[in-house]
């Protein structure tokens, strides 16, 4: 990592996150809005859905590979440079990666006030703010199903946005972090099986599918520890198997089973209506279970960083953490 101890790792992913909490989503220059316009222009310019399907999945992987490998080549080597001047601005700089590839308080941002419309009534309200977090539509959507696309964004987004990342910073520092970070980003832009996207977006599927495959795991059984655990288990197993995503499922079953509430089933997406398996088990979502999912998701951040704190001693007697 750098020649960054497992003791200064773990202090830089608990600045990374308070810095997060202390400063927010950037409101002027955010770097994931950035990329994500640099990425839009480069699909537009490479993708040519009229190409055969191996031209389109060529290029869409080497799109992958200028958004993401080339930022995390610099971060490595600036991060080196750092280290060489001195360690401690070498610490500096990945926990300002990590806090730029985290997304707690963004998350927290964006779905609590959905909650708040809910509770309040205010069904023109909760559809503006949930449409802005979700692509399924909203126009005509009911209570119920504002609150169930909230629950189930917090709940993906929680691995997506937060432990993912936590959990390859852990493994790699800031380069993996923003790997990590940046290919999920092309996932959410490229990932869908449109006409346009199904050939140029495949590698960028593929890809964060294989990133997200452990923290995936790790985030639905946390969320099983801290809720319904023997519950969340059953749901992960019964219902994540029918889930088109097989890192979503484990989370968002064993995320509902842990809170008791029914997710998953019918929305509507691009106009067409989308039969969906169902999630979890037990109440019809209403607000106070989106405050429920947001609740389960700090609590899952702040166990990981606990039991990453508590492993310090041990890793000082292995000579990990002088």
């Amino acid at each position: 990592m750098l020649m960054m101890s497992w003791a200064a790792c773990v202090a830089a992913a608990l600045a990374g996150v308070l810095l997060d909490r202390w400063l927010g989503e950037p409101r002027r220059w955010h770097p994931l809005v950035g990329f994500g316009r640099l990425a839009a222009a480069l699909e537009a310019r490479l993708n040519r859905p009229a190409c055969s399907s191996l031209r389109q999945r060529t290029a869409g992987l080497l799109a992958w590979a200028t958004m993401v490998l080339v930022p995390a080549a610099l971060a490595w080597g600036l991060v080196a440079l750092a280290q060489q001047a001195h360690p401690a601005l070498a610490w500096a700089l990945h926990a300002v990666a990590l806090y730029a590839a985290l997304g707690a308080c963004s998350l927290t941002q964006h779905i609590a006030p959905i909650a708040a419309a809910l509770a309040r009534h205010d069904l023109v309200d909760a559809r503006r703010l949930t449409a802005r977090i979700v692509s399924r539509d909203t126009t005509d959507a009911d209570a119920e199903a504002l609150a169930r696309a909230a629950c189930e964004s917090a709940l993906e987004n929680g691995n997506d946005a937060i432990f993912g990342a936590l959990f390859w910073f852990f493994i790699g520092g800031a380069p993996a972090a923003i790997v990590f970070r940046l290919a999920n980003t092309l996932d959410a832009m490229w990932g869908y099986r449109t006409p346009r996207l199904l050939h140029f977006g495949w590698a960028a599927a593929r890809i964060d599918d294989g990133l997200n495959l452990i923290p995936a795991r790790l985030t639905a059984l946390t969320y099983a520890l801290l809720g319904a655990t023997g519950q969340a288990l059953r749901c992960w197993r019964t219902q994540a198997p029918a889930w088109s995503s097989p890192n979503a499922g484990p989370v968002m079953a064993a995320g509902a089973g842990a809170v008791g509430v029914a997710l998953g089933g019918g929305a509507r997406y691009h106009g067409e209506w989308e039969e969906r398996p169902p999630l979890g088990v037990g109440e019809r979502p209403g607000a106070a279970h989106v405050d429920a999912c947001l609740r389960l998701v700090q609590r899952t951040l702040w166990l990981w960083l606990g039991l990453a704190m508590l492993s310090v001693p041990l890793a000082m007697t292995m000579g990990m953490a002088p």
